[in-house]
C-alpha cells in the first residue's frame, strides 16, 4: 500500500466521538505501531486536527469535515448489501476490507444520511461458506493475482480422489458453493473445481504466463458458445 493511501485511510478510520488506539490502527492497516505514530505526527503537521489522549487513543477534532460523498438512499442500500455479501461469503482479508470501506463511507457521509447505514431490511446469512473454503479462497485469490500455480488434493462427487496442479484463473460463487476455474495440467484443458472438495491446498513457487487459449476469457468464450 502506498503511504499516501495509508494516510488517507487513517483519516477515514479516525472517529470524531470515540478514540481509536495506535494498536487498533496498526492492526487494521497491517503496519507497525511505530509506523502509525509517524503517520499521525505527519498528518498533524500537515494540518489534520487530530486529538491525542494518553492511554486512550486518537480522534479527529470535532468540527473537522472531510468532503461529503454524494450517495442517495438506494445507493447506500446497494453498498451495504454488497459489503455484507463480501463479509459473509468471502475470506477474512476481503471481509476486513469491506468493513474498512464502510467505515470510510460512514466518516465521510453527511449526518442526515448516516442512519441509512444502520438499516437492516436486507439480510445476508453467513452459514453458506465454511472456514476451510474461506481459507482456500484467500490462498487462491493471491495465486490468481500473482499468477502462481497451486497444488491440491481433490475429491469428486463420486468419491474418487486425485492430486491436481493447476493454473488458477478465476473464482465463481453460485449462491451455495465457490468454484475455481483453472487450466489443469493433468487434463491439459480447462476444468472447474469446488473449493469445498479440496482436502488440501498448497501455493507453488512456480509462476505461469497467460497465453492465448488458456486464459479465463478463452474459457468464458467456450461456455458462451
Amino acid at each position: 500500500m502506498r503511504r499516501a493511501d495509508r494516510l488517507f485511510q487513517i483519516v477515514g478510520l479516525l472517529d470524531k466521538s470515540k478514540a481509536i488506539t495506535a494498536y487498533t490502527l496498526s492492526e487494521a492497516l497491517g503496519v507497525s505501531v511505530r509506523t502509525i505514530y509517524r503517520d499521525i505526527q505527519d498528518l498533524s503537521l500537515s494540518g489534520v486536527p487530530i486529538e491525542a489522549e494518553t492511554g486512550v487513543g486518537y480522534r479527529l477534532m470535532k468540527g473537522f469535515h472531510l468532503p461529503s460523498l454524494m450517495f442517495d438512499e438506494e445507493e447506500l442500500a446497494a453498498l451495504m448489501l454488497g459489503a455484507k455479501m463480501v463479509q459473509a461469503w468471502t475470506d477474512k482479508n476481503l471481509a476486513r476490507s469491506a468493513h474498512q470501506a464502510l467505515r470510510k463511507i460512514e466518516n465521510m457521509l453527511p449526518e442526515k444520511l448516516r442512519p441509512e447505514l444502520e438499516r437492516a431490511e436486507l439480510f445476508v446469512p453467513d452459514f453458506n461458506v465454511d472456514s476451510m473454503t474461506q481459507k482456500h479462497l484467500g490462498v487462491l485469490r493471491v495465486a490468481i493475482k500473482t499468477q502462481h500455480k497451486v497444488l491440491y488434493d481433490y475429491v469428486r462427487e463420486d468419491g474418487q480422489s486425485s492430486s491436481r496442479t493447476v493454473l488458477p484463473l478465476g473464482l465463481f460463487y453460485w449462491g451455495r458453493v465457490w468454484t475455481l476455474v483453472a487450466w489443469c495440467e493433468l487434463r491439459d484443458d480447462f476444468r472447474h473445481f469446488r473449493l469445498d472438495r479440496m482436502t488440501s491446498l498448497e501455493p507453488l513457487k512456480q509462476s505461469f504466463k497467460l497465453v492465448e487459449g488458456r486464459r479465463l476469457q478463452d474459457y468464458l468464450d467456450t461456455v458462451v458458445c
